[in-house]
């Protein structure tokens, strides 16, 4: 996936705002990475839901 295809799947404003109430600021680059742990988290729960044979993915499906 090209960087122009990079799509931020988090709430920036949300994650900025949960992390400051803990005391602390956010870099710019935490949505990138949280964004890659999000699809990594996402393509897994697909991959179980398939072998499964099912077209919906499950909470279930993100446990390791």
């Amino acid at each position: 996936m090209s960087e122009e295809d990079f799509e931020i799947l988090v709430v920036a404003s949300k994650i900025k705002t949960y992390i400051k109430k803990k005391g602390l600021s956010t870099s710019a680059s935490v949505m990138k990475k949280l964004t890659e742990i999000i699809r990594e988290a996402c393509d897994g729960a697909v991959e179980k839901a398939e072998k499964a044979k099912r077209k919906t993915v499950m909470d279930r499906d993100f446990e390791e």
